[in-house]
């Protein structure tokens, strides 16, 4: 892995020296704009529009609108300087528990590795947190951006993931169009909890995986082999308008796909001559379990098992 910062974990007066690395990886095909004429890449120049000529990056500093077309300029050593006393130090300001912290704020996660001796502090900080369950919330500053950040333990490894400041998320009053709260019909409401209920299982990443990233390199392929392409025509959308009829058919939709029905519940026996309860009345479709053969001796009964 490539060492994307280098610094120090600080909680108290312990640091920590460590080093980062990126824990994820954009794996987005990457695609450029070509000149279908003669089929070369299209080149992309910083060009000044008042002088009306190409510009080399020494001649470009940065530099902030504070009115419309007129610019506070900043020399690229003025920045850094600015943010030289806190980038090499991930300061942790508090601890919290993860549960309080909604996945909004969430960025990107890195991985900490110790660096030089701070092998013993580095473990004595990630047993710590192991055996208390609580992560710590730091300020760190990653190319001159400064941001909050998570520190937590990850399958014996400290891992930071940056987060974003409050002012930063947008209040949910900005969204529009969002329904007043309302009663909801009690019928189609347990229907769409038996749906969630057949549809809940186990977090499994492994199991999920970029449809459109395999069909792209697949359709690469083909084009790099020289062969034709024809791509299927887009299916109709199935829109449907009755709500009832859509949750009844997603219910039995996912009915062959149920592997694990869950505990057995214990039923009443029904009374002699009463009539088998139909399938239909269970809600979930489950099957009812067949009734037992009146006259049948273990023999035979062991005999049918195996």
């Amino acid at each position: 892995m490539h060492t994307v910062w280098k610094g120090a974990i600080s909680f108290g007066l312990v640091h920590v020296p460590v080093k980062m690395f990126s824990a994820t990886e954009d794996k987005d095909i990457s695609m450029k704009y070509i000149h279908k004429t003669c089929g070369s890449p299209i080149s992309y120049v910083r060009r000044c529009p008042s002088c009306e000529k190409d510009v080399d990056w020494e001649e470009i500093s940065k530099g902030y609108e504070y009115e419309k077309g007129r610019y506070v300029l900043f020399e690229k050593q003025e920045l850094e300087q600015l943010s030289a006393q806190v980038e090499r130090t991930i300061t942790i300001l508090d601890f919290v528990d993860l549960k309080d912290i909604d996945p909004i704020y969430f960025q990107k996660t890195y991985y900490l590795s110790p660096d030089q001796a701070g092998s013993n502090a580095y473990l004595l900080l990630l047993e710590a947190m192991k055996q208390t369950g609580k992560i710590g919330i730091a300020k760190i500053a990653i190319r001159s951006k400064s941001s909050l950040a998570a520190i937590r333990v990850m399958e014996g490894c400290l891992a930071i993931e940056t987060i974003f400041y409050p002012d930063e998320i947008r209040p949910i009053s900005q969204v529009p169009n969002l329904p007043e709260a309302a009663g909801v019909n009690d019928k189609e409401l347990g229907m769409a909890k038996v749906l969630i209920e057949q549809l809940s299982t186990p977090f499994e990443p492994s199991k999920y995986t970029d449809d459109y990233r395999e069909s792209l390199m697949n359709l690469i392929q083909h084009k790099v082999a020289g062969e034709e392409i024809s791509l299927a025509p887009a299916k109709p959308e199935n829109n449907v308008i009755d709500l009832m009829a859509a949750l009844q058919a997603s219910i039995e939709a996912v009915k062959p796909i149920a592997t694990d029905p869950g505990p057995a519940v214990k039923k009443p026996r029904a009374k002699r001559g009463a009539p088998a309860a139909s399938a239909k009345d269970d809600l979930t479709g489950a099957p009812k379990a067949a009734p037992k053969p009146k006259r049948q001796s273990a023999s035979k009964a062991k005999k049918t098992i195996s």
